[in-house]
């Protein structure tokens, strides 16, 4: 045998062996199964258990959302929070910190035919910006809830927030909703609570009926009304920039705007 043929029996044997290597790899690609998420496996905070949709829909009924929200769902999983939100017409992103998950969610949304509309971005929860919602949904430990708390209260007024089960500290609900059997939804996360962000009304206030002093815990309002030489209290409540207000049997309306207490 000539070393030029020798040569060319070697090349073609190298080319026919990356063929094969090519083949062998494509075929293990196509055959390799798709991710399933397991329940109760674990992630970066929590270990994921999908949030059952009769209660994803109630979460997104008392958030009342419509086309013109932008919905954000963190940890959002398989993202069926954040497809059910873009069915509703809402624009949606889910915040999630698997990549497996992201791509999950990815899939699901175009299989919905909602690709357009529902977003999936693998980032950490406390290093991402929330500014843009409107609604906030969640389904994370009571303790992620805290640490997020200062955050979301930095949110614009009115802003809903809606988490499944787990309370936010010691900030109390405006709404809880619970669901059973009967409405489709079983075992042992079918709570839904809801907090509209409210304004920061805290202070001293002129308005048409005196000087108004306000203490403020979350949206719980107390203080006192000072009008025409006498002093009565006050107590009351606020969501998002709304103001409601009882002083000494006479009911009180109003709203922030901006800096500046309006009431009636």
């Amino acid at each position: 045998m000539t070393a030029a043929r020798w040569v060319r029996l070697l090349v073609l044997a190298l080319a026919l062996g990356a063929v094969g290597v090519g083949a062998q790899a494509e075929q293990a690609q196509t055959s390799a199964p798709a991710y399933e998420p397991a329940v109760g496996q674990e992630g970066k905070d929590v270990v994921w258990v999908p949030t059952p949709q009769p209660l994803v829909d109630k979460m997104l009924d008392m958030a009342e959302v419509t086309p013109n929200d932008y919905v954000i769902d963190l940890g959002s999983g398989d993202g069926r929070t954040v497809i059910t939100a873009a069915k509703r017409g809402a624009r949606a992103l889910g915040i999630e910190y698997n990549p497996d998950m992201v791509a999950l969610a990815r899939k699901n949304a175009e299989r919905e035919g909602v690709a357009g509309e529902a977003e999936f971005v693998k980032a950490d929860l406390f290093e991402s910006d929330f500014s843009r919602a409107t609604v906030i949904t969640m389904f994370l430990l009571p303790d992620i809830n805290a640490r997020l708390m200062d955050k979301i209260l930095s949110l614009k007024p009115g802003t809903r927030i809606v988490s499944n089960t787990f309370p936010m500290g010691d900030w109390e609900p405006d709404a809880t909703a619970r669901l059973d059997s009967s409405d489709g939804c079983t075992g042992t996360y079918c709570t839904a609570l809801l907090w509209i962000v409210p304004a920061r009304v805290a202070g001293t206030h002129r308005v048409p009926q005196g000087e108004l002093s306000l203490r403020q815990p979350y949206q719980k309002l107390s203080g006192t009304l000072r009008s025409e030489g006498q002093i009565v209290p006050v107590e009351g409540k606020v969501l998002g920039e709304r103001i409601f207000l009882t002083a000494s049997g006479r009911e009180l309306h109003g709203k922030m705007n901006g800096k500046a207490l309006e009431l009636n």
